[in-house]
């Protein structure tokens, strides 16, 4: 957001902000608008930034690659499993952040929150590699999740997965995949849990945040939108999710928003749609985060706090439902 300097933020996040203008100017990827280019850049950042910025793989987790049928090829999930567990367990598809365009289950950050949520949760998590825009469009992530999730429903036992407790999260623009993906299975897939993380919910500003987020903020995220739908725009509204024509239908769904983060009205927004049509709905706003700090597990309590109180959710929303018989 605009005025940075103005807040009162931690430390940490004020180190990290630090690394990150350190950092940049060695990476000039980071301003273009090939998103080859910017992608590349960014994911070199990201794993830079989370040597020192966010804790480690924790042991007690086994992870591994695995392969479902997609609609264009096989679909790889990394799947974090507690060693704990036995037999079939709650899982979770979880998509990764990255404006739609980039990001990666390989890349730090995203390895090492996903083996520490599923070994604080219990719940399996299976981090799914998506189609990135703009060489794969909307609906292609949403096609992706859609046949992951199908395998982990019908092919539960091979991979695991209690297919009786089946849920979906994501991150960002995996938050908005997640939701736009629910959207379209509504009736066809039995779904326990909906998690969206700092979700970027609707494809056009919204509310105060946005605003005082300024203008090349907005300038930013048209663009990254414009990649996400094409140059023909979407093909339903499904894509923006805040914008759907029905939210109806969604199984207990958890948000979670940064005080700071120009997504955070949208995300108050969906969260208040969805209660009006009756769908259980947790809503946390993180105080003093802005829209990547949720990570920052090595360097910032808040992070902490957010990741442990993600996780306790998690638990109690996977034990709430009734295991395969």
């Amino acid at each position: 957001m605009s005025g940075i300097s103005e807040l009162a933020l931690d430390p940490g996040v004020l180190g990290w902000i630090a690394r990150i203008e350190e950092l940049s100017p060695g990476l000039p990827g980071l301003q273009s608008r090939d998103p080859l280019l910017r992608r590349s850049a960014e994911r070199r950042l990201s794993d830079l930034l989370a040597v020192d910025a966010v804790l480690p793989v924790p042991d007690g987790v086994a992870r591994e690659d695995l392969f479902v049928a997609g609609p264009r090829g096989p679909l790889r999930l990394r799947r974090y499993r507690p060693e704990s567990g036995t037999g079939p367990l709650p899982s979770q598809l979880w998509l990764h952040g990255g404006g739609f365009f980039a990001g990666s289950v390989d890349e730090q950050i995203n390895e090492r929150l996903c083996a520490r949520r599923a070994l604080d949760s219990g719940v399996q998590i299976f981090s799914l590699e998506y189609g990135l825009a703009p060489e794969h469009p909307y609906p292609s992530a949403s096609d992706d999740a859609a046949a992951a999730l199908d395998a982990l429903i019908a092919g539960g036992p091979r991979l695991g997965a209690d297919p009786a407790r089946v849920g979906i999260g994501g991150n960002s623009a995996g938050a908005a995949i997640a939701a736009s993906t629910v959207l379209r299975l509504r009736g066809r897939v039995p779904l326990v849990h909906v998690d969206l993380e700092v979700p970027a919910l609707a494809l056009h500003p919204v509310g105060r945040a946005a605003e005082q987020a300024g203008r090349s903020w907005r300038e930013e995220f048209a663009w990254v939108a414009g990649l996400y739908v094409g140059p023909d725009g979407p093909a339903d509204s499904d894509a923006s999710p805040l914008d759907a024509d029905d939210v109806s239908g969604f199984p207990s769904t958890l948000i979670f928003v940064g005080e700071h983060d120009p997504l955070r009205d949208a995300g108050i927004a969906f969260a208040a749609r969805l209660r009006t049509v009756g769908v259980e709905t947790e809503l946390v706003v993180g105080a003093g985060h802005l829209h990547c700090t949720p990570g920052l597990t090595a360097v910032f309590d808040g992070a902490r706090a957010w990741q442990a109180q993600h996780a306790q959710e998690l638990t109690r929303a996977y034990r709430s439902a009734a295991p395969a018989a």
